[in-house]
C-alpha cells in the first residue's frame, strides 16, 4: 500500500440518512471508522460490514462498502462463512452488548475460539437502546430500568474477560469520545492476523446517559483511565503520579513518590496472558482505573488459514479434475425408487 491513501473519508460515507438519536455515541464511532479506512484499504470491494440487530447494527447502511444486516445475534455465523469462503475479504462485525452477548453470546465464544481472521467491534452501552431501555447482559447489578423497576438481579458479563476465556488472540478497549485512540484500535485490529475484538464504551444519551462519564469528563478521567502502551509502565493520574504495582500476584494502586518510583510500576506486555486477565478484572472496579488500549495481542494459527492448507493437502492427494457430478456420485451411492 502506498503512503498516500487513494480514498478519503467521504468515499466511505453512504447516501443513507444516519438515523441514530441526536447525541448518540454511535456517530463518533462511525466517523472515526470512515476516517481510518482510507488508510487501511485500497479496495473498497474487499470490505464487508456485517451486523445483527440493535442500534449499532445499522452500521452497514452507513458505510459505503459491501454489508449485510443479519438477524439477532447471528452476525458471527454469517461473517464466519463469508470469510472462510473468501479469505481475501476484510470482514468486520458490528454488534452491541445485547446482540453480541445475549442471543449471540454462544456465537461470539466459538468465533474467538476458532480464531477466524475477522474483526469484531462491540458497542457496549450497558443497555438495550433499540427496544427502549431494558437492562442488558453488561448492565451493572441493581440497574433500574423499565424491565427491572426494583433493580436488576443479574450479575453482568465482563466482555473482555469473557473473550479472553474463549482464548481470543487480540482484545482491546476504547471509548467513543476518545477519537484518536478509537482510530488507533481499529488500525491495530485490522493489522492483526486472527479474530480481533474491540470493546467500545458507547454512551446512550437517551436510556443510559452518563454511564461512562467518569471516564470522559475532564475533571475525573485522568484519575479513572489507564492508557495502556506495550512496553511502558502502567501510570495514570493528573500528573502521572499513580501507577499499578504488582505485590506478588496482587495488583495495587500506589502513589509514585517517596516509597515507589516509576521503576517499581508494572510494565505492560501485550503478549502476557496473566497481565491481560488482571487488566480485565479492573473493569467496573472502584479501586482500579479502567484500562483502555490493547489488553492482549498474540497471534496463533487461524481457522481459515488452516482450512486453506488442508484443502491444498487434499488436492495434492487427488490431482484428478472432477466435475460436481463426479464428486456427488463418488463412493457409495443408492438409488431410491
Amino acid at each position: 500500500m502506498s503512503d498516500k491513501p487513494i480514498f478519503k473519508k467521504s468515499d466511505f460515507e453512504s447516501d443513507q440518512a444516519v438515523r441514530w438519536c441526536p447525541g448518540c455515541g454511535d456517530y463518533a464511532i462511525l466517523a472515526q471508522t470512515q476516517k481510518v479506512f482510507p488508510e487501511i484499504t485500497t479496495k473498497k470491494e474487499d470490505v464487508v460490514f456485517i451486523s445483527g440487530i440493535g442500534c449499532s447494527s445499522r452500521f452497514p447502511y452507513y458505510m459505503d462498502t459491501f454489508g449485510f444486516h443479519t438477524i439477532h445475534g447471528r452476525a458471527p455465523t454469517i461473517a464466519s462463512g463469508l470469510k472462510v469462503a473468501n479469505p481475501d475479504l476484510s470482514v468486520w462485525i458490528v454488534t452491541g452488548d445485547g446482540d453480541g452477548f445475549s442471543i449471540g453470546g454462544n456465537h461470539i465464544i466459538h468465533l474467538m475460539r476458532r480464531n477466524i481472521d475477522l474483526n469484531i467491534m462491540l458497542f457496549n452501552n450497558r443497555i438495550y437502546g433499540l427496544t427502549k431501555g431494558q437492562y442488558s447482559p453488561t448492565s451493572e447489578q441493581g440497574k433500574v430500568t423499565y424491565s427491572t423497576p426494583m433493580g436488576s438481579l443479574d450479575h453482568p458479563f465482563n466482555p473482555s474477560k469473557l473473550v479472553l476465556g474463549a482464548e481470543a488472540g487480540f482484545v482491546a478497549k476504547t471509548i467513543d469520545r476518545e477519537l484518536k485512540h478509537l482510530q488507533e484500535m481499529i488500525k491495530r485490529a485490522n493489522a492483526y492476523n486472527g479474530a480481533s475484538f474491540i470493546e467500545i464504551y458507547q454512551n446512550c444519551n437517551i436510556f443510559n446517559d452518563g454511564a461512562f462519564s467518569e471516564l470522559t469528563d475532564k475533571e475525573t478521567k485522568s484519575e479513572k483511565l489507564l492508557r495502556l502502551q506495550d512496553g511502558e509502565p502502567m501510570i495514570f493520574g493528573p500528573t502521572d503520579n499513580k501507577g499499578i504495582y504488582l505485590d506478588g500476584t496482587n495488583p495495587k494502586v500506589v502513589d509514585i513518590g517517596k516509597k515507589y518510583s516509576v521503576d517499581d510500576i508494572l510494565v505492560h506486555n501485550e503478549k502476557d496472558e496473566f497481565i491481560a486477565d488482571m487488566l480485565s478484572n479492573f473493569t467496573s472496579n472502584d479501586v482500579f482505573p479502567e484500562p483502555i488500549g490493547v489488553l492482549y495481542c498474540k497471534e496463533r494459527a487461524t481457522y481459515d488459514g488452516l482450512m486453506e492448507e488442508q484443502m491444498k493437502e487434499a488436492q495434492k492427494k487427488d490431482k484428478s479434475k472432477k466435475t460436481l457430478h463426479d464428486l456427488l456420485n463418488a463412493g457409495d451411492t443408492w438409488e431410491v425408487k
